[in-house]
């Protein structure tokens, strides 16, 4: 596939003339015009010299993209050549210079004509000298919006005339119908004819001002689109200025910064703490905590120790590392995701606007039209001067300004009426493409839920009293950076707890931390970790969860250590994350933090709902964590354990059966965001989320999806009301200008209609501000399209690009949430090696759940152990054949 960066564009019908130039080029399969990304994708064996010709043929430019780049400089460097906004201060200065010259056109016609404003004295009755005064200003007006007219009429020689060749032969019609008059005055004069017998012409005549308002209109709808669309395409240049742009190199035993495009597959770098890991690698030696976020979208840094994986603009919170390259330039995990965002943003289809899609036939239609009558009346007999007169009132009066502001009018009033409930809409293509949406697809973690580690539950063991617990716990994590640490902390200023001050601090990474206070020695870490510093010896454990303002307590008999990990399971199976404390050898209890769901979710996936919209949880995280928080939300479906890279084809996949919106807020997300037939972006998340969606949710609630979409069909109602007015008007106003009535229509009345016509569309779009947005009263009923589709959903996991998703439906969340919860009472317990992380453990419970003899099966990797309910007596030897056809290894049964 080759790229090219396309010049001249400024338009939908642009973006389709360069398409159908270049698709007829030979050897060309295929071809894709962005007008956001001024960019263009071409397949085939034909030769770029071909290809350019063809564009320039059409009336544009075009160049390859990124000849002169290498490495990762040829991405970003190419993709940045179309993102130069260069159309937007052109139109800024071509509207200037025409109101300009409109407002004095406008004082003469308007002012001194119809109201008596003052004129300077050599004026005063001086009608051909307005008239001439008029002809030059209209004239000024032309010049300085040229393109308009030089566009329609390439694209009327050119076979397919757009909506410039009907502003153009509007404005151009009524400008030399008007010029033949100013000639008529002159004659007049030169024939002894006085002021008088020059009035009637002079008035009723005239049509300066229509010539010169057309296109300074025009002008305007396409300064806002160029501005909406310079907006959009930073999405891309934010991506791009994340690639880090120095390396530490370290050569002969020695760091050496170098440029990151130096680095090269096997070189050997440095990363301190605060630095940006510069390309992919893997760690050869230290131990560290990276922050993800950028990629993965995740707030909790991912340990990494030797052996571990590290990827281009992840950023070192902690240790000293030293890592090794293995993709660098355009095969980094971020190079990939802006080709993907710069992709999308290529290929997809864009929402041809209303008005552009009838332009094809109205356009041609109503040219023909008028030459019909100026034929037509000339073979009934009628003077060339009559018949012209009402082939040119036929060409005023379907003036495209009702057709042309139908949809813009509505989609600024609309645009406004959301900027006041805190919803940015970029783009009259998102707004019209929100109210037909089908499925919404949300990201979890900072929508769905906050996105901020809290503490959750908290449990202490015997003689031992929350409080101190956090004492000895606030004066460990203070010293950490971690953000489970900062949960902590927080919630140890919340109670009031002065921290105190310890020594010989140490992190660990993958472990826990360890310190001394006051001659003891604290530790605190995961499972794994405590396993390996903790005696156990029987005790009953105290065990406070928080829920809301409610405060449970209940008592759990059992070993000490053994009792706690099984809180600690219970709660990791709902999406926390448990951390354990002891102090000199002995358990002191565990805190449990995680990212909870927002108290809005619910409700605002119900508003979804019932509106008739399948709601789609997508997310990174693990399956049992996504079920537990897609149950508590109430979406339709889950999907989890996706990459960053299998988003956007998780999205391609689902828009096979509808139009899809993405709800997200991490740099992960842009690609699906641009992918999306709509994108919507959090507004606390990051700025590369915000740029490459359509629509920004200020204030970062959910509610805020359901009140766009409403937003979306009210506009989309008010679009369709303003084109059937249109369309009603010129069905009864172009056969009383081509005097099928019996009647002689003044173009000066055609005039008077056209703008009465778009006044009536401009008053009919401002009944949008009355549009309730927030109140779900008159949503309609939940449709149920969608139900029974499931296993289309589920076909996303055996998809190449997302071999390890796992897709969950509703019903299937609410089980797995309901299987941790099974009562030991009930269960049977057998060992399983061989389990290595939570795939593992779908596996294995998918492989034991499939046998007749069990009912449910609940795995866990870090004990091997595997929680069966079994459904009659168990059958050992099926059990060893499924556990072994799985990939596994069946050992005993413990119980």
């Amino acid at each position: 596939m080759e790229h090219y960066t396309v010049t001249g564009m400024s338009c939908a019908a642009c973006q389709a003339r360069v398409e159908k130039a270049v698709s007829g080029v030979p050897g060309v399969t295929s071809c894709a015009v962005s007008l956001l990304t001024n960019s263009m994708s071409v397949e085939g064996t034909a030769s770029s010299d071909a290809v350019i010709k063809a564009v320039e043929k059409a009336g544009y430019g075009a160049s390859v993209r990124g000849a002169s780049q290498k490495n990762g400089a040829a991405q970003a460097g190419g993709v940045e050549e179309g993102l130069a906004d260069t159309e937007t201060p052109v139109l800024k200065k071509r509207l200037i210079f025409s109101v300009a010259f409109l407002l004095i056109l406008m004082y003469i016609t308007m002012g001194h004509n119809m109201l008596g404003w003052p004129v300077p004295v050599f004026f005063e009755h001086n009608h051909l000298g307005l008239t001439l005064l008029q002809l030059l200003l209209s004239a000024a007006v032309i010049v300085i919006n040229q393109k308009f007219f030089i566009s329609g009429t390439k694209s009327l020689l050119g076979g397919a005339p757009n909506m410039d060749t009907l502003v153009s032969l509007g404005s151009a019609v009524s400008f030399l119908w008007s010029t033949v008059v100013f000639f008529r005055m002159c004659g007049m004069i030169t024939n002894g004819a006085d002021n008088m017998s020059l009035m009637e012409l002079y008035h009723n005549e005239l049509y300066f001002e229509s010539a010169a308002m057309i296109p300074a209109l025009i002008t305007v709808g396409k300064l806002l689109e160029s501005i909406s669309k310079g907006r959009t395409t930073s999405a891309l240049k934010n991506l791009i200025k994340l690639k880090p742009k120095k390396a530490r190199l370290i050569r002969d035993g020695v760091e050496v910064e170098v440029d990151t495009d130096e680095v090269r597959p096997g070189d050997i770098f440095a990363v301190k703490p605060g630095d940006s890991v510069p390309v992919d690698g893997f760690v050869l030696d230290g131990q560290s905590a990276i922050d993800e976020s950028a990629l993965t979208g995740e707030s909790i840094p991912v340990d990494k120790a030797a052996g571990d994986r590290v990827s281009a603009a992840t950023i070192n919170r902690s240790g000293y590392i030293r890592c090794q390259a293995t993709r660098v330039g355009e095969d980094t995990t971020l190079s990939q995701i802006i080709r993907m965002v710069s992709d999308a943003a290529a290929t997809k289809a864009p929402i041809a606007r209303i008005a552009d899609k009838v332009s094809g036939i109205f356009v041609p239609a109503v040219i023909g039209i008028a030459l019909l009558v100026f034929i037509g009346w000339l073979l009934s007999g009628a003077a060339a001067s009559d018949a012209l007169a009402r082939a040119i009132c036929v060409l005023v009066i379907s003036c495209p300004c009702a057709l042309g502001l139908a949809t813009p009018v509505a989609i600024m009033v609309g645009n406004g009426l959301g900027a006041r409930n805190g919803i940015l809409i970029k783009n009259g293509e998102a707004l019209e493409t929100i109210g037909k949406i089908d499925t919404v697809v949300l990201d979890k973690t900072g929508t769905v839920t906050e996105g901020t580690p809290v503490v959750t539950d908290v449990v202490t063991v015997p003689g031992i009293s929350e409080e101190q617990l956090f004492v000895k716990a606030l004066a460990m994590e203070q010293r950490s950076e971690h953000p489970l640490a900062k949960a902590i902390v927080t919630e140890g200023e919340k109670r009031g707890i002065q921290p105190e001050e310890v020594t010989e601090f140490q992190a660990l990474p993958g472990s826990g931390i360890e310190a001394v206070l006051r001659g003891k020695k604290l530790c605190a870490g995961n499972r794994a970790y405590m396993m390996a510093v903790l005696g156990g010896s029987p005790a009953v454990l105290k065990s406070s969860v928080q829920s809301g303002s409610e405060v449970l307590t209940e008592a759990i008999p059992g070993g000490q250590e053994e009792a706690l990990f099984a809180v600690g399971g219970r709660l990791a199976s709902e999406g926390k994350t448990p951390l354990y404390f002891a102090e000199d050898g002995q358990l002191l209890g565990m805190i449990a933090v995680a990212d909870v769901i927002k108290k809005t979710s619910p409700q605002a996936i119900h508003d979804l709902k019932n509106l008739g919209i399948r709601v789609v949880m997508l997310t990174g995280d693990n399956e049992k964590t996504a079920a537990y928080i897609g149950a508590q939300a109430g979406v339709d479906e889950v999907i989890a354990n996706v990459l960053p890279d299998q988003k956007e084809a998780v999205i391609r996949r689902l828009q096979e059966s509808g139009r899809v919106a993405m709800v997200g807020d991490g740099i992960n997300d842009a690609p699906a965001l641009t992918r999306a037939d709509v994108g919507i972006a959090i507004g606390a998340g990051t700025d590369v989320a915000i740029d490459s969606a359509g629509i920004v949710l200020v204030n970062s609630g959910l509610e805020d999806v359901a009140a766009s979409v409403r937003l979306g069909r009210g506009t989309l109602r008010n679009i369709h009301e303003n084109l059937f007015w249109a369309f009603f008007y010129n069905l009864i106003c172009i056969p009383l200008a081509a005097g099928l009535y019996g009647l002689k229509m003044n173009p000066m009345f055609g005039a008077a209609a056209m703008s009465l016509s778009s006044v009536t569309v401009c008053l009919n779009a401002l009944r949008l501000n009355l549009l309730k947005i927030r109140d779900n009263s008159h949503d309609k009923p939940r449709k149920k399209w969608f139900e029974g589709k499931t296993d289309q959903g589920r076909s996303i996991a055996t998809d190449t690009a997302c071999a390890d998703a796992c897709v969950l439906p509703v019903d299937q969340a609410g089980e797995a949430a309901a299987d941790d919860a099974v009562s030991a009472a009930n269960t049977v317990t057998l060992l399983v090696e061989g389990m290595m992380c939570t795939h593992c453990e779908a596996a294995v419970k998918k492989a034991l759940e499939g046998l007749s003899c069990i009912r449910s099966a609940k795995a866990d990797f870090t004990t091997g152990k595997v929680l069966v309910e079994p459904a009659g007596e168990l059958k050992i030897p099926a059990i060893k054949k499924a556990v072994k056809e799985a990939g596994y290894k069946y050992k005993e049964l413990l119980q």
